[in-house]
């Protein structure tokens, strides 16, 4: 793994966009110069993508990352289920089709923790699927939590150099202010300036912080939390030594972003961050898990059911996930003098 880490890249759900991007990114080349790819799913979801968008591709199931391949032309799986043609509807999920997509996160957790993978890049999941799982999880980053047993996690998007961390993630507009805290954000800022700086090679983090209310509250008109908690945080973590500036508009703070004023920016809400992100990124943004004690990279998207079995979806998100991933692992178990 010193050289070309070996990546457990999961399918995703079986019935959304994960086997075809999975097969348009291994048929890339590029990919392999990286790292060493070792597909979890199903073979019959992988099959069939296969044959229709790169028949050239040899499957070749394996038991364990070992036993791999990894080199182009040939895709190693290590098959996990084996669905039958009643749950392999796209855009239809099924109980057993979500039993199987959570299946391949946990071994790729498991694998990881015992250091048989340098990292995981997770394809698509659906919450709808994981309910139907019998898991009461919202998604990745929690699963992933709680079967790592981190205690500090955060999201970051990420797409080239714009990058974004979350304060909050899945939750109703209306309960973002009572989910901030002083302690909280001070928590985030931390993690965050310590991933850039350990696996993003960033040895002086500048992290900006976006404030909650239009024009950072105007000294209190717009709101309280600005100064009441956001600003607190970011004297805390200004006496702690980290490089943390604001709160800033956020109508202005991602253009500074942009121009790299930042290395990163902390929103306050989920769409607050990620609109501006996904508009200059689209198709190459990647979510990244900090805090984690393993390394975790996923496409930015959901399943897209209505584009499964079409061949339209694009696999930019996954190709950047998986690239992210080597260059993480890369930092984190670099060659031997």
């Amino acid at each position: 793994m010193r050289e070309r880490p070996i990546l457990a890249l999961t399918m995703g759900d079986p019935v959304g966009v994960g086997p075809e991007i999975m097969i348009m990114a291994l048929a890339d080349a590029s990919v392999y110069k990286i790292c060493r790819p070792l597909v979890l799913g199903d073979p019959a979801a992988l099959t069939r993508a296969r044959d229709r968008l790169a028949p050239k591709l040899k499957i070749n199931p394996v038991s364990s990352p070992q036993e791999g391949a990894f080199r182009h032309g040939t895709v190693d799986l290590l098959a996990l289920s084996n669905l039958q043609e009643a749950d392999l509807n796209y855009g239809k999920p099924t109980e057993a089709g979500g039993a199987a997509m959570v299946l391949y996160v946990l071994t790729a957790i498991d694998l990881a923790m015992r250091g048989q993978v340098a990292g995981m890049v997770t394809g698509p999941i659906s919450k709808t699927s994981l309910k139907m799982s019998g898991l009461a999880y919202p998604g990745h980053t929690e699963l992933l939590k709680d079967r790592t047993g981190a205690e500090n996690v955060a999201m970051m998007l990420a797409g080239g150099n714009f990058r974004v961390v979350l304060a909050t993630i899945h939750v109703a507009l209306k309960d973002v202010p009572q989910r901030l805290s002083q302690e909280c954000l001070v928590r985030l800022f931390a993690l965050t300036c310590r991933v850039l700086q350990e696996d993003f090679g960033i040895s002086k983090p500048r992290l900006g912080v976006a404030a909650l209310n239009p024009h950072a509250s105007e000294g209190g008109l717009f709101g309280s939390e600005e100064m009441e908690v956001i600003i607190p945080a970011v004297l805390q973590a200004h006496g702690e030594g980290l490089a943390v500036s604001g709160p800033f508009p956020a109508d202005t703070l991602f253009w500074r972003h942009s121009q790299g004023e930042f290395d990163a920016v902390c929103a306050m809400y989920h769409d607050q961050g990620l609109i501006p992100l996904k508009l200059l990124h689209f198709m190459d943004a990647v979510n990244v898990t900090l805090g984690l004690p393993i390394i975790r990279t996923s496409v930015d998207h959901g399943t897209a059911y209505d584009l499964a079995g079409t061949g339209q979806a694009n696999p930019g998100s996954l190709k950047a996930a998986i690239s992210m991933a080597a260059a993480m692992a890369a930092r984190r178990f670099p060659p031997k003098a």
